[in-house]
């Protein structure tokens, strides 16, 4: 049987978590959120391909630079915690 051409181009939130690496429940949560867009149909939530596409691509420059000043915040506000942590 043929698939059509709509299917090609929509995956739903498991074939999402596994393309990404992630929980199922952490992309439904993040569909429920808002924070990746989905269609509701039927029962299932569907994610286009192009939504794919844009949460595949690799982290840019400025993302690196935010994600380095959190992790100095983080490990400046709660090294002693973080040190305690890791010896357990």
């Amino acid at each position: 049987m043929r698939r059509s051409r709509m299917q090609d181009t929509l995956i739903t939130i498991p074939e999402l978590a596994g393309r990404l690496g992630i929980s199922r429940i952490a992309v439904y949560k993040k569909v429920k959120n808002g924070q990746i867009p989905a269609i509701r149909v039927g029962r299932r939530y569907v994610i286009s391909s192009k939504t794919v596409k844009e949460l595949q691509q690799p982290v840019n420059e400025i993302d690196l630079d935010w994600i380095d000043a959190a992790v100095k915040k983080v490990v400046q506000e709660y090294g002693i915690v973080l040190k305690w942590l890791s010896a357990e």
